[in-house]
């Protein structure tokens, strides 16, 4: 069920320019040809472009129209990041990652309900409605989930807390309205994008030691089978909290694939690391009586959750 094949960082955009403009050996200095010194300009142009998108990134902090409820956005730069591809045999896959937002903790029911009860319209409800005016489609128009069978949050908590059961359909979903209702382009990470933001540029790739997870994560070893409120932990170096453990996070894998990432609360040491990666099973819907299972509902995945990535403006 977990894969520890991924490989860590190797290189971080900002790391990386800065080598790029190192100064030019005794031979270019101030010489060669005037193409060649064209395409040394436009080199170190597209250099500090790209040095420069990733620090005009800042935080923010998103107000959910309607609502009093808000969360907060924190900047990933972008890098190289290379690693072994679970899903093509352990082939090496190099890939160039932008700058983006990335939700602070995990999506919680506090955001999530204003979603699941219709929270932000004059009149609540979980009915799918129309589209708006002139065929132009709206947040209200985006489906709502269906109904729970009992409190999804098993009475663990709620406010603060974690939303969970949350199948990838609901988060896909749930992004969409986001999206229109913000005017901001909101999506699931992919996998390469969510391992980048959980090691931070430096965060050990395998299982870290008991004495270390503890500081950072709720996992089986202190979470007292059960989840707890987000940010009650130590962040990571980019400020990012519960990217282990708590509940485990959907992330968009290579083609139609998805899987969730971290480990969660259920797991023991192993099985919470920056590899940690999971597919969904029968299991996770074993309880749901309905036929077909539900597309918003894992009955049996308390441990399932997710957070939000925001691409910057083109």
């Amino acid at each position: 069920m977990l894969d520890d094949s991924v490989r860590p960082v190797v290189a971080q955009r900002g790391r990386a320019v800065g080598r790029g403009l190192r100064p030019a050996p005794s031979g270019l200095a101030g010489g060669g040809t005037p193409a060649l010194q064209v395409a040394l300009a436009a080199l170190c142009c597209v250099a500090l472009a790209g040095l420069a998108a990733a620090q005009e990134l800042q935080p923010y902090t998103e107000t959910l129209e309607g609502t009093l409820v808000t969360f907060d956005m924190i900047p990933v730069p972008g890098g190289t990041y290379q690693y072994s591809d679970p899903e093509q045999g352990g082939a090496m896959t190099t890939v160039e990652l932008k700058p983006l937002w990335l939700g602070k903790t995990e999506v919680t029911w506090d955001e999530y309900d204003v979603y699941l009860y219709g929270l932000d319209k004059p009149t609540t409800g979980t009915a799918e409605v129309a589209a708006g005016e002139e065929g132009v489609e709206t947040a209200d128009a985006v489906a709502r989930p269906s109904s729970p069978y009992e409190p999804p949050d098993l009475g663990w908590g709620h406010t603060g807390y974690a939303a969970m059961h949350i199948s990838y359909w609901a988060a896909r979903e749930y992004c969409k309205w986001l999206s229109l209702k913000t005017g901001k382009t909101y999506r699931l990470p992919t996998e390469a994008e969510w391992e980048w933001a959980c090691n931070a540029g430096g965060l050990p790739p395998r299982p870290a030691e008991a004495g270390v997870l503890d500081q950072v994560a709720w996992y089986a070893g202190n979470s007292g089978e059960r989840t707890h409120p987000v940010g009650s932990k130590a962040p990571n170096a980019w400020g990012l909290y519960d990217m282990l453990g708590n509940v485990a996070e959907w992330a968009e894998g290579p083609g139609v694939m998805h899987v969730v990432r971290g480990g969660s609360f259920r797991e023991p040491v192993e099985g919470v690391s920056p590899t940690a990666r999971a597919r969904q099973t029968a299991a996770w819907q074993a309880r749901d009586p309905q036929i077909p299972k539900s597309r918003w509902w894992l009955s049996d995945g308390p441990f399932v959750g997710f957070r939000v990535v925001c691409e910057p403006a083109q």
